[in-house]
């Protein structure tokens, strides 16, 4: 069990990394939103690529954040359903979910998006309008690189939910953050059994 958690932490710090990162992205998606909101309005200009830069920017945001917003519980809910279930119960839809749902889709739609992203390359595929952006590969790159962070967010929370159906308690407070576990703590709740 402590590999486990050892490994939740591991993977959760990437996940919360790239979050992290990926978020810094709003800053020039505000900049270039409101420069071309005010040029528009008091200086009748527009830009079909300032346009197309909001919608990359915003695809790179969304995508980058993807995995953060899961690991923060942050994702929407049905919260009718939910909060009648008992915790051991949404415990195990989660991990259900996660297994059955969450990590195949996130690998179906990394490895078609990885064909997407070549057949764009290939193609040196660019904006459909002549004044947009080149490069759509570019942006379409982020997509495979999105899925994957999902998908170890999803498999974080499915070591999650397992420490909590399956581990002993002090290992469950442990996970759940509750408390910083010492390395002799961790060891006498959970003996390394291959020494």
């Amino acid at each position: 069990m402590q590999q486990l958690v050892a490994l939740d932490k591991f993977l959760s710090r990437i996940v919360m990394g790239i979050g992290r990162a990926g978020a810094w992205i709003a800053i020039p998606l505000m900049v270039i939103i409101l420069f071309d909101v005010i040029t528009r309005r008091f200086l009748v200009l527009g830009s079909t690529k300032l346009q197309e830069g909001e919608w990359h920017l915003h695809a790179m945001l969304f995508l980058l954040c993807m995995g953060f917003v899961y690991l923060k519980d942050g994702h929407v809910r049905i919260d009718l359903m939910r909060e009648r279930m008992s915790s051991r119960t949404r415990n195990w839809v989660e991990f259900l979910g996660c297994l059955l749902f969450a990590i195949p889709y996130c690998l179906i739609v990394a490895w078609f998006s990885i064909d997407f992203v070549e057949r764009s390359w290939a193609l040196n595929e660019a904006s459909d309008s002549a004044t947009g952006l080149p490069y759509r590969w570019a942006i379409k790159a982020f997509m495979p690189i999105g899925m994957f962070t999902l998908l170890l967010a999803g498999f974080v929370v499915l070591l999650r939910r397992f420490i909590d159906l399956f581990g002993p308690p002090d290992i469950r407070r442990i996970a759940a953050g509750e408390e910083t576990p010492e390395p002799e703590d961790i060891e006498a709740v959970a003996p390394d059994r291959g020494r």
